[in-house]
C-alpha cells in the first residue's frame, strides 16, 4: 500500500542524507502503533511536515495524512504528490470539507497531521491555536499527540533564504504524551491544554538542542537569547502579510 508515498519518503531520506542532516527523535512511544490519532505539529518552517512524517514512520512504518492548504493541489507537480499521498486539502475560507475528510481518516484508524497554529510562527514560539484539532479529537475519540519539530526553520522558513546545502543541520523531532478529549470536555480549555503541552515540549527540545551562535541566532526565540522577532513583532508582520494588496504581491 502507498508505494508512491513510500517512494517519496525514500527520496527524501536520500536528499537529507546528502545534506548531512542529523536527526534526533524522542517520545516515539507516544505515537500509537495502530488506530487513529492527530499529530499536532508546531509550525516554524515549510518542511515541518516532512520531518514529522519521517519521525512517525519509525512507529511500525506508519504514514501520516497531512492537512494542507488546498491551493497546493492546484500545482501540477505538488498537487499530484498530494493526491498520491492522500493528504487532506483544506480551504481556509470554507474548512468544513477538510474537517470532514480528516474526521473520516481518523475514524478509519489513520494518523492525521495538523498544524493547530494554522500559520507559520515567525517568532518560532508556539502561537495561539485554532480549535480544530481538539474538536476532531472530541468528535472521534482519537488522541492528540503534541509534536515539536526543531531545526527545520534553519532550512526553509519565512523571511530567510532557504538552505538545501550540505549543512549538517540538526533536526530534532519530539512526540509528547497523548492528550485525550472527552465528549463533555470544554473545547477552549482543551485547546489551551494542548498549547501548553506543545510549549513545554518546545522548551525541552530547545534546551537539548546544540547551541546556536552567530547568524543562527536569527532562528532562535528572543527569550532563549536569539534574535528572532518577538511574538508581538511577529504578529505585526503576519498582519501585514494578510492585509497586503494583490498589487504588492505581484510587483
Amino acid at each position: 500500500m502507498d508505494l508512491g508515498y513510500r517512494l517519496i519518503v525514500a527520496l527524501c531520506r536520500i536528499a537529507f542524507r546528502w545534506m548531512g542532516l542529523r536527526f534526533r527523535i524522542t517520545g516515539l512511544h507516544n505515537v500509537p502503533r495502530r488506530g487513529g490519532a492527530l499529530i499536532a505539529i508546531n509550525h516554524t518552517a515549510h518542511v515541518d511536515f516532512v520531518f514529522a512524517g519521517l519521525g512517525v514512520l519509525k512507529a511500525d512504518g506508519r504514514l501520516v495524512r497531512f492537512m494542507a492548504k488546498k491551493s497546493i493541489w492546484q500545482h501540477p507537480v505538488a498537487g499530484a504528490v498530494m493526491r498520491m499521498c492522500r493528504h487532506i486539502p483544506v480551504d481556509r475560507r470554507a474548512g468544513a470539507e477538510g474537517y470532514r475528510l480528516a474526521v473520516e481518516a481518523l475514524l478509519d484508524d489513520q494518523l492525521v497531521g495538523i498544524y493547530p497554529e494554522a500559520t507559520m510562527s515567525r517568532s518560532f514560539e508556539v502561537k495561539e491555536l485554532k480549535t480544530g484539532a481538539v474538536r476532531m479529537a472530541r468528535e472521534t475519540g482519537r488522541p492528540i499527540i503534541p509534536t515539536i519539530v526543531w531545526g527545520s526553520q534553519r532550512i526553509w522558513t519565512k523571511d530567510h533564504p532557504r538552505d538545501f546545502s550540505r549543512s549538517g543541520i540538526p533536526v530534532h523531532i519530539a512526540f509528547g504524551s497523548p492528550i485525550h478529549v472527552g465528549p463533555e470536555d470544554d473545547i477552549a480549555a482543551a485547546t489551551r491544554q494542548l498549547r501548553l503541552a506543545m510549549a513545554r515540549l518546545l522548551d525541552e527540545v530547545i534546551a537539548g538542542y546544540p547551541a546556536m551562535t552567530g547568524t543562527d541566532l536569527a532562528f532562535l526565540p528572543r527569550r532563549w537569547g536569539g534574535t528572532a522577532p518577538t511574538p508581538a513583532e511577529a504578529y505585526d508582520r503576519d498582519l501585514a502579510d494578510m492585509t497586503r494588496t494583490h498589487d504588492e504581491w505581484t510587483r
